[in-house]
């Protein structure tokens, strides 16, 4: 199977793409993107010729129109290279979560240290950085010098041949030490040559978060290892409109990566799973449909206002200021909830597994890391962009963070000696182990109760993911906006995942 899906990588979505052309999209709404400061990723310069195509997209007429669309806005911003001060410009495409505006904030401690580079960032939501990220390095554009990218797509551009292998920088950079990444973590980011293409910057599993007080005044405990019917049932206990207090909070926003993250961990342990081992669409199966309508009832019944537009950001403020008795979702967000100076919860916040109903653990395994495209080594920037990277995921990065923004911005889950600061130790006691045994029971080669044809636990390994999981997210959180049932929802999903499940049938024959 793994041989299949690496000849796949080589030619991603040309089948399915060529495909889902004639695939209805229902009723499904349009992806909301939360509005923020936003830098336009910078033109090429017009003295540079156009580049060639990446190896393995040369004909991808139908993907090519929707990528370029997506870097529609992207002209005005200035060019890669040599500056006129004889500076060299490393362009970073970067998510806009906390942790990575941290590393915005102290990017001057490295401009000092380097006084040849200068830094340019381009900061973006996670769902625009994954549509412009994507689009740039796929088509092999140039834009950045260095990406965010996730062990979603590592992998798979590694196989395709669009990232620089990082163990020869790695080696021959003095302390580096890439033995020292968590090893769940550096498994998740390295290609088929066991080697890595990608360098993390925080890693992740996932768990519930819940208040601590409130729970001891409604006299609700949860099990140590809780499951999806505990939580439904304190949800519904702690639920109070009236006094501004939701049961829970969960993602329901459009995305791949947003909605579909927690959604697939309750798919897992429900028994449910996308394909069978023959790829035959599963997503109108009995245990499918119980994991849909428990998690759109759940959200409906006990959810935050506005529960279809809520992603990562939206819900973590839900939480920390007070507004939300629990939420489930990524580890890192407990760095964000500890901080007294932006969580009114602070301190009053217990941490459990993530809930189970079959399968005993349910956890994802996610890391946002940095690559360097090949078009990077191609322009001669990729030594100035592996400095930088190496900067912000050294193992001194950790305690300049925590030294200069307090010790709950310390970046989690990437370094195994982060576990080991003293101060960090302190800081992070009531989440780290919890953390470190989240990463570490998640399993993506068996993220199902029965067998999967796939790999991952909240995606699919596959190309057609990006899609096809951005599109069965529109319909399932059309569903949370009462637009339709979710049996509604999983109809037309079905649909989509049928034909993806054909392309690797007809490959199969």
């Amino acid at each position: 199977m793994r041989k299949r899906l690496r000849k796949r990588l080589n030619w991603p979505y040309r089948t399915y793409w060529r495909d889902m052309e004639h695939v209805p999209h229902g009723n499904s709404p349009p992806i909301p993107e939360k509005e923020g400061t936003v830098a336009a990723p910078p033109s090429r310069s017009p003295d540079r010729p156009p580049r060639r195509p990446r190896r393995g997209l040369g004909s991808l007429t139908a993907v090519i129109a929707v990528l370029v669309l997506a870097l529609s806005g992207c002209a005005g911003a200035g060019a890669l290279g040599g500056g006129g001060d004889g500076q060299q410009t490393i362009t970073i495409a970067i998510v806009s979560n906390p942790q990575m505006q941290d590393a915005i904030q102290l990017s001057n401690r490295f401009e000092q240290e380097n006084p040849g580079i200068r830094l340019k960032f381009v900061s973006l939501s996670e769902n625009e950085a994954r549509a412009k990220i994507t689009a740039s390095v796929a088509t092999g554009g140039g834009e950045f010098d260095a990406v965010m990218i996730s062990n979603y797509e590592t992998p798979q551009w590694a196989a395709n041949g669009w990232l620089v292998d990082l163990d020869p920088l790695m080696a021959r950079t003095p302390g580096y030490d890439e033995d020292d990444f968590i090893p769940a973590v550096r498994q998740a980011l390295s290609g088929p040559d066991g080697h890595m293409y990608a360098v993390p910057f925080y890693g992740e599993s996932s768990f519930l978060m819940y208040r601590k007080d409130l729970f001891a005044q409604a006299g609700i405990q949860l099990s140590a290892q809780p499951t999806w019917q505990e939580v439904a049932a304190a949800a519904q206990r702690l639920h109070d409109p009236s006094k501004g207090m939701s049961g829970i909070c969960l993602r329901g926003k459009p995305g791949w990566g947003e909605v579909m993250a927690p959604f697939d961990t309750m798919v897992n342990t429900f028994g449910a799973r996308w394909y069978d081992p023959q790829w035959n669409a599963q997503l109108t199966s009995p245990k499918f449909r119980e994991a849909a309508n428990f998690y759109v009832d759940l959200q409906r019944n006990y959810g935050v206002p506005g529960a279809a537009t809520a992603g990562f950001s939206e819900c973590g403020t839900e939480f920390s200021q007070g507004n939300a008795a629990m939420w489930y979702d990524a580890t890192v967000a407990a760095g964000i909830v500890e901080n007294p100076a932006e969580s009114r919860v602070a301190g009053n916040v217990g941490y459990a597994p993530a809930p189970v109903v079959e399968k005993p653990d349910s956890g994802w395994l996610y890391t946002w890391s940095l690559a360097i495209p090949k078009t990077a080594e191609e322009e001669g920037t990729s030594d100035a962009a592996w400095r930088f990277l190496s900067w912000m995921t050294s193992k001194e990065y950790g305690p300049m963070v925590g030294q200069e923004l307090g010790w709950e911005h310390v970046p989690p889950g990437a370094r195994q000696s982060t576990y080991q600061i003293p101060q960090y130790v302190e800081a992070s006691k009531a989440y780290a182990q919890q953390t470190l045994d989240a990463i570490a029971a998640a399993d993506q080669r068996n993220p199902s109760v029965e067998p999967v044809p796939y790999t991952g636990v909240q995606f699919l390994a596959i190309p057609e993911f990006q899609d096809m999981g951005t599109r069965v997210s529109q319909q399932l959180s059309a569903a949370v906006a009462g637009q339709q049932t979710a049996d509604e929802a999983l109809d037309q999903a079905q649909v989509y995942a049928e034909t993806v499940g054909e392309s690797y049938q007809r490959e199969g024959q």
